[in-house]
């Protein structure tokens, strides 16, 4: 019998990929079809770094790198806790109902083509920031493109 995968930590962090004109990149969920989202995803480990953390998820879930130039990760000193879909509970330990994630924002010099993961993802979209809010399934990332005109005119710190 195959080993069941282990929980995962209730801990994540979300990505709002945009251009500096504001343009936001969403993706649509592939096991929820019209499910809009930013990139996101939880810490592979307790000690993983939130910020290496917002860079793999952006690498496997787009194929952008942070790094590349031109490109600028901020850490928005952001943490939002939310209570977790009754549908993806079981993806967590037992008794666990809600996570905590930490917001970026992914700044490229364009709009860009992303390689999906066809397992992830289906389709993307770049929208204007005030659009892709709209189209957001979850509260919280809608709630983090709204910030984004604050963030983009220098009130974080970049995390390299």
């Amino acid at each position: 019998m195959p080993e069941a995968p282990p929980f995962k930590i209730p801990e994540s962090v979300l990505v709002v990929i945009h251009t500096p004109a504001l343009q936001v990149l969403l993706i649509e969920r592939a096991d929820h079809p019209g499910y809009w989202q930013s990139v996101t995803g939880s810490l592979d480990s307790a000690d993983e770094a939130w910020a290496e953390a917002a860079r793999r998820e952006v690498l496997e879930e787009t194929g952008f790198d942070a790094h590349a130039p031109g490109a600028v990760l901020r850490d928005w000193q952001l943490a939002n806790l939310y209570e977790i879909y009754p549908h993806w509970r079981h993806r967590y330990a037992p008794g666990v109902t809600q996570n905590t994630e930490h917001v970026f924002g992914l700044c490229l010099p364009q709009a860009a083509t992303p390689r999906l993961s066809p397992r992830e993802h289906t389709a993307f979209v770049w929208l204007p920031w005030s659009e892709a809010a709209d189209r957001c399934f979850s509260p919280s990332n809608a709630e983090a493109i709204l910030q984004l005109p604050r963030y983009v005119h220098g009130a974080s710190v970049p995390t390299r």
